[in-house]
């Protein structure tokens, strides 16, 4: 089976073909870095990730771009909080996010356009607009004329009130109909702007991301993706005056948006203050455990993020690096099996190559040739590489915050105490798998009269 994408576009699963089968082209849409960003920013870009690696894999080569957002009201308010430029706000914070992205097995990206170094290439974008009767300029504003595109909607499939209500759009009296958004905006002097034909201003947030797509990946690219929050007015925006400035060719050929994470029984948001920073998360659990749980469910569909997943993830963890050490005599390298392969194919299933995953690596456990053995390990390691996992050696998985243990001693004294409560209310399923857990962490138990004691083996 060829890889197939669900289009947004279309609403349907659909072959991938390239433009340029040597080289495809993907954009995805970046953070805007004005404070940390939580876990539920991260999943676009280890999902997609994921697929950049497969890209690469079967064409030889990829131009993927990834933004970075760094002019914003978000962004200028924080920098007059502490009265200083926006490039203190965004280079500490644009650092913290590679770091975050790194930590979390994140490849950067080919290209990492920011807005503020492609202000040339926004005015040029918007000008052409205007030519083309597309935009028009209005007390020192530039706006896109929603009602000159007669495909606006069609990636959202919204009608034109829902739209409207959708985009809590400014009703202001220089627009020449409320929908039309905001391609150029302008700053007063305590603003950031930068002179342009229409008097100093910025960019509208929508324009950035067109500009650094045309600059960097051409008029028409492969796919481009995010999270299902943008596809609307974002993505919808994007459409418009990008088809619009490129005499109508078609912007983006493959749309592909990603569940948002709920914490909380609620979208994780920074609006509404229930989110689990990166910044924070590494710091309290193994990293690969929070990649894991991102990949846990269908990138399409919702992921509520709980303690509960991240220690699932966490036991998922320790059983298959535990497999991997009591291979470590077994000469083997990594062979991505074709099963993980048809997986990744059918839409990026990474819940069916995950369930393969935990196949390959029962079996190696059972295996009891050494030509089994050499197989299986080759498997469960390429297995593991295709999602970005178990490149570790167990080793060091095991190992993990040993030299700063206060917090796992802790946390292994709770498992313990929960062993010895699930043995007093006969719950021995429960006591046996925090039995095998601790053992796959290198965990010895020794029974005494006085309780039961542990350490490391």
């Amino acid at each position: 089976m060829s890889l197939h994408l669900y289009n947004n576009l279309t609403r349907q699963l659909e072959p991938f073909v390239p433009l340029d089968p040597s080289c495809p082209t993907m954009y995805v849409c970046g953070p805007t870095v004005y404070n940390y960003v939580h876990i539920g920013n991260a999943r676009p870009y280890v999902v997609f990730g994921v697929l950049a690696a497969l890209l690469r894999r079967r064409h030889g080569a990829l131009r993927y771009a990834r933004n970075i957002t760094d002019v914003d009201d978000k962004i200028n308010a924080a920098a007059r909080d502490i009265g200083a430029p926006i490039s203190v706000i965004t280079d500490r914070f644009a650092a913290a996010y590679r770091e975050d992205m790194a930590t979390l097995g994140v490849a950067a990206p080919d290209i990492e356009p920011a807005a503020t170094a492609h202000i040339p290439q926004i005015i040029a974008m918007i000008e052409r607009l205007i030519a083309s009767g597309h935009a028009y300029a209005a007390e020192s504003h530039v706006l896109f004329s929603v009602a000159s595109f007669a495909g606006y909607g069609k990636l959202s499939r919204r009608d034109p009130e829902d739209m409207l209500a959708g985009a809590r759009v400014e009703v202001a009296p220089y627009k020449r109909d409320p929908g039309d958004f905001v391609l150029w905006k302008p700053s007063t002097d305590d603003l950031p702007g930068w002179d342009s034909p229409w008097g100093r201003g910025r960019p509208g947030w929508h324009i950035e991301c067109s500009a650094m797509a045309e600059a960097h990946l051409g008029d028409t690219i492969d796919i481009h993706a995010g999270g299902v929050d943008l596809q609307f007015p974002h993505h919808e925006n994007e459409i418009a005056q990008s088809e619009c400035a490129h005499g109508g060719r078609v912007f983006a050929r493959y749309w592909l948006h990603n569940g948002m994470l709920n914490f909380g029984g609620a979208k994780m948001s920074k609006s509404i203050g229930n989110i689990e920073k990166i910044h924070d998360l590494v710091r309290r659990h193994p990293p690969e455990a929070l990649r894991l749980a991102l990949l846990s469910a269908h990138y399409r569909q919702p992921l509520e993020w709980s303690d509960a997943v991240i220690e699932q993830s966490l036991r998922t963890l320790d059983r298959l690096y535990g497999t991997l050490r009591d291979l470590a005599d077994v000469d083997a390298g990594a062979i991505i099996p074709a099963s993980i392969d048809a997986a990744l194919d059918d839409d990026l299933n990474t819940p069916q190559a995950l369930a393969e995953i935990a196949r390959i690596g029962g079996e190696a456990r059972r295996a009891e040739s050494t030509v089994d053995k050499a197989r299986l390990k080759s498997e469960l390691l390429g297995a593991g590489l295709a999602l970005g996992l178990l490149q570790q050696t167990p080793a060091a998985w095991f190992a993990r915050g040993v030299e700063q243990s206060s917090d796992d001693d802790a946390r292994i004294q709770a498992l313990i105490d929960e062993r010895a409560t699930a043995k007093k209310n006969r719950d021995f399923a429960r006591s046996d798998a925090i039995r095998d857990q601790l053992a796959n962490e290198g965990i010895l138990l020794e029974d005494t009269a006085q309780g039961v004691r542990w350490k490391r083996a």
